[in-house]
C-alpha cells in the first residue's frame, strides 16, 4: 500500500500549480518582455561603454546624433506594430494560409520600398550628413535604410503580439540588441570607426529579420492565395493615429540629444549623450511592456472588461524598476559614468538623476500613449504635439548641462500629467467601432 506523502513532498506538490500559475499570469508575460528589453538595454549600455572609449567624446558624440535620428524615423514601423498587433488580435487580418498570403505580400512591398530607400540615401547623403551635423556621410547614408528595414521587422513582431507569441517577440528584441554590438565592434575593427558602429544596426534588424520570418513561416504554413485581401496601405492608414503618437513620444525621447549637437560644445554634447544612454533605460524597458500591454488592454476592453488593471500592471513594473535606478542616479552619479563610459563623461553627474526623472516620466506617457491606443483614443495626439513642439524651443535658451536636463524634466512632467488626466477620462468598456465577439478577440495565427 502507497505510504501517505510528508508534508514536504506536499508543499512541493502544492508549489508547483502555484508557480506554473504564476507563469502563466498577465504580469509574468509583461515581465518577461520587460526582461528581454531589459536585456536589450543592457546591450545598449554595453554598446555605449565600449564605444564612448573606442571614439571618444566628438565622435560618440556623432554616433549619438545619427543613433537619436533613427528613433525617430523608426517610429512609423513601431506605429504599424501597433496597427498590426490590434487588428490582428481583433481577427481582423485573417488566420494561417490567408494570413500567409498577406504577410508575403506586405514583405515584398517592403524590400520593395527599402531598395528604394536605399539608392535615394546614398545619392543624398552629403544632404543628410549636413542635416545632421556630423562628418560621416556614408553613416548618414544608411539612417533611412536602417528605418525602412525596421518596418519589416515591426510587421512581423505586431503579428507575432496578435497571436500572443511573446516569447519570439521577446527572443528577437535579445537577438537584436546582441548583433548590434558585435556587428558594430567588427566594423569599428577594421577602421570604419563612426560609420561602421552606426552600421551594426542596420545589421541587427537584418538578424532579427531573418528569424522572425522563420518562426512565422513555420506557424502560419503555406500561403493560400484565394481568400480576402488585406493591403498594406489600409494598415498604414488605419495606423495613421499610432504613427502620429508615436512620432511624437519619440521627440520627446530624443529631440534634446539632437539639440545638444548645436547649442552645446561638442565635449559637452557627448557627455550629455552618454548620461541620457542611462538615463533612458527605464524608457526602453516601457517599450517592453508596451508589446504586452496594447493588445491585452485591446482585447480586454473588445470582450467588454475594464482594461486599467493593465495599465496599473504596466505602470506598476516600471515604477519598480525606476525607482532603485533613482536612488543610484541620486547617490553616486559621478562613479557610475566614470565606471561606464570613463573619466572625461564624469561631469554628466550634476544632470543625471534630473535626466533619470525626466525618462521615467516619459516612460509613463509612453504606456499610457499605448493604451490609449488600444482603445482608439484620438484625443491625446493634441497634448503630445504641444509638449513635442515645445521641447525644442525651450532648449534653444538652454546652454549648459543643467538647464538642458531641468528643461528637459519639466516637458516631460507636464506631458505626463496631461497622459495620467486622459487615461482618467478614458473610462471603462469597450471602445468605439469594436463588436464585443469573443470570436474577434481570439487568437489569428
Amino acid at each position: 500500500m502507497d505510504s501517505p506523502p510528508t508534508q514536504e513532498a506536499a508543499a512541493a506538490g502544492g508549489l508547483r500549480p502555484r508557480l506554473g500559475a504564476l507563469r502563466a499570469s498577465e504580469t509574468a508575460k509583461a515581465a518577461f518582455l520587460a526582461a528581454a528589453t531589459m536585456v536589450q538595454q543592457l546591450l545598449a549600455v554595453v554598446f555605449t561603454i565600449v564605444f564612448t572609449r573606442l571614439l571618444g567624446t566628438d565622435g560618440y558624440g556623432s554616433l549619438a546624433a545619427l543613433l537619436n535620428l533613427t528613433v525617430i524615423l523608426l517610429v512609423p514601423g513601431a506605429a504599424l506594430q501597433v496597427a498590426a498587433a490590434r487588428e490582428g488580435t481583433l481577427g481582423r487580418l485573417g488566420r494561417g494560409g490567408e494570413l500567409r498570403a498577406t504577410l508575403d505580400r506586405w514583405m515584398r512591398h517592403l524590400l520593395i520600398g527599402l531598395a528604394a530607400v536605399t539608392v535615394l540615401s546614398v545619392l543624398a547623403r552629403e544632404p543628410l550628413a549636413a542635416l545632421i551635423n556630423v562628418d560621416e556621410a556614408w553613416a548618414a547614408a544608411a539612417v533611412p535604410p536602417t528605418a525602412a528595414l525596421w518596418l519589416v521587422l515591426s510587421v512581423q513582431r505586431g503579428l507575432l503580439q496578435a497571436a500572443r507569441a511573446y516569447s519570439p517577440v521577446a527572443a528577437s528584441i535579445v537577438l537584436e540588441g546582441i548583433g548590434r554590438v558585435v556587428v558594430a565592434l567588427g566594423f569599428v575593427a577594421v577602421g570604419l570607426e563612426v560609420t561602421g558602429a552606426y552600421l551594426g544596426t542596420f545589421a541587427a534588424f537584418a538578424c532579427a529579420v531573418i528569424a522572425l520570418w522563420v518562426v512565422l513561416r513555420r506557424r502560419l504554413g503555406p500561403a493560400t492565395h484565394d481568400e480576402a485581401r488585406h493591403p498594406l496601405r489600409r494598415l498604414a492608414r488605419d495606423a495613421a493615429i499610432p504613427i502620429t503618437g508615436l512620432v511624437l513620444v519619440a521627440a520627446l525621447q530624443n529631440v534634446d540629444v539632437i539639440m545638444a549637437r548645436h547649442a552645446l560644445d561638442e565635449d559637452s554634447a557627448g557627455v550629455y549623450a552618454a548620461a541620457t544612454v542611462a538615463a533612458k533605460a527605464v524608457v526602453w524597458l516601457a517599450v517592453g511592456v508596451g508589446l504586452w500591454l496594447l493588445p491585452e488592454a485591446t482585447r480586454r476592453a473588445a470582450g467588454g472588461q475594464d482594461p486599467r488593471p493593465v495599465l496599473a500592471r504596466a505602470l506598476g513594473l516600471i515604477a519598480l524598476i525606476a525607482g532603485p535606478a533613482l536612488v543610484a542616479f541620486a547617490t553616486f552619479p559621478g562613479p557610475l559614468l566614470k565606471a561606464a563610459f570613463g573619466a572625461e563623461f564624469e561631469r554628466g553627474d550634476a544632470v543625471l538623476f534630473t535626466l533619470g526623472a525626466a525618462f521615467a516620466l516619459l516612460a509613463a506617457v509612453y504606456l499610457c500613449v499605448q493604451y490609449l491606443l488600444g482603445l482608439h483614443r484620438r484625443g491625446f495626439v493634441l497634448a503630445l504635439a504641444i509638449a513635442a513642439a515645445a521641447e525644442p524651443i525651450l532648449l534653444l535658451d538652454a546652454d549648459t548641462l543643467e538647464s538642458f536636463a531641468g528643461t528637459v524634466l519639466a516637458v516631460q512632467g507636464a506631458a505626463a500629467l496631461a497622459m495620467l488626466a486622459l487615461v482618467l477620462r478614458a473610462g471603462r468598456g469597450p471602445f468605439p467601432n469594436v463588436k464585443n465577439s469573443t470570436d474577434e478577440t481570439s487568437a489569428v495565427l
